[in-house]
């Protein structure tokens, strides 16, 4: 047996289970910090976030990740820039299967996020797609192809509905005791 399979595999399960759950935000950020592959300075995680091989997450600074948020970094990694904001819910996968494969074979890629993203409730970002600074995710959307800077989308699939304020300025700071 990989040790290393089954380690990873028990600090998941004691995350997702337990810590996960803890209502103290400081409690859940200092094992995030040890587990995550980066956890930028000032970012909040809530309660009931799902961390597939925390390793191949990295959090920028300043992300506000919102409760039930489920992150997939079993194979390939999960970036995020800086003051993302992830609504409640949303996931993001790296890993899925091709559906015309005769052997159900894997196909993933990573997925980074740019700046000042915001992906709204329940959005779902699927394997290898890169989100462009300041973009913005609707909730419900699933995200299939890349998204470039400042575009709004929004639908099944995502498509292009808009463009988001060019003069951005604010940086995220939500520290909660409890939640």
């Amino acid at each position: 047996m990989n040790i290393r399979l089954l380690s990873g595999s028990l600090i998941s399960y004691s995350y997702t289970a337990w810590l996960g759950r803890f209502p103290n935000h400081f409690v859940r950020k200092a094992m995030l910090g040890l587990w995550l592959g980066r956890l930028g300075a000032g970012t909040s995680v809530q309660m009931g976030c799902r961390f597939m091989n925390g390793r191949k997450v990295h959090l920028g600074e300043r992300n506000m990740i919102n409760f039930g948020c489920v992150f997939d970094g079993r194979r390939h990694e999960i970036r995020t820039g800086n003051d993302v904001s992830i609504g409640p819910e949303a996931t993001i996968l790296t890993l899925g299967h091709d559906p015309q494969s005769p052997d159900f074979a894997d196909r993933g890629g990573d997925v980074i996020i740019g700046d000042r993203v915001w992906i709204a409730y329940r959005a779902l970002i699927l394997p290898g797609v890169t989100i462009g600074d300041s973009a913005v995710i609707a909730a419900g959307a699933v995200v299939a192809r890349d998204v470039g800077p400042f575009e709004i989308v929004a639908g099944v699939p995502a498509k292009p509905v808009g463009l988001r304020n060019k003069e951005l300025t604010y940086r995220l700071s939500y520290k909660p005791l409890i939640g």
